[in-house]
Parts: structure tokens; sequence; C-alpha cells
């Protein structure tokens, strides 16, 4: 089974569009309706629907880290500086989790792009 991702709202349209293109399945938060859902819920919605969440947010990112430190079970985070990596990057990496990785490989992790 593949690793299907979750986008969080501050991912560009077009890292969605580039994996899509390249056969990932990508939901939205946007396209599922839980674009005003603060970053714990929004981290609880991607596991409740089996996603791995990629995020541009630092703030999601400490979220992340801090149900590490508390031992609280999650989906599992991907993330990737805005500055620092470039939407290309985001797509082939993003691609290679997707078609390489399982989804139980990422329960309570926090991937940091690039990889």
């Amino acid at each position: 089974m593949s690793v299907r991702l979750y986008m969080d709202v501050h991912v560009r349209r077009a890292v969605t569009v580039g994996l899509r293109l390249r056969g990932v399945d990508v939901l939205t938060a946007q396209e599922d309706g839980s674009t005003r859902l603060p970053d714990p819920e929004l981290l609880d919605r991607a596991g409740e629907l089996g996603r791995v969440l990629f995020s541009q947010d630092s703030d999601l990112l400490r979220e992340a880290t801090e149900r590490q430190r508390a031992g609280r079970s999650f989906a599992g985070v991907v993330y990737a500086h805005q500055l620092n990596v470039s939407v290309g990057q985001c797509v082939r990496d993003l691609e290679l989790i997707a078609k390489v990785a399982e989804p139980e490989d990422f329960v309570g992790w926090v991937e940091y792009l690039p990889l």
C-alpha cells in the first residue's frame, strides 16, 4: 500500500498538481473542508483519513514534535521549509515517499525535506 498524502493549507497548489500528474493520491485540506481547523485538529483529521500530512507550516511542526515528546500517536508529518525547498524538489521527494514507503513507516514520525 502506498502512502496517501494530506496537504496543509500552506502548501502551494503547484506541489499538489505535480504530485497528481505523477499518480500520487493527494487530498488537500481545502478539498476536505478543513481549512479552518487548528493544527492539532488538522493533524488528527489526517490520521482519521489514514493520510500522512505534508506541511510547510512551522507551527504544525511544533504540534507534531510535542506529540512525539508526549508519546501521542499521529499518522506522520512530512515538513519542508517554504524557502529552503523548491516546488520541484517537494514533488520529487513526496512522490518517492508516496510510492516507496508504507503508511506504518510514518506513524509518530516527522520527515524533513529535502530527503
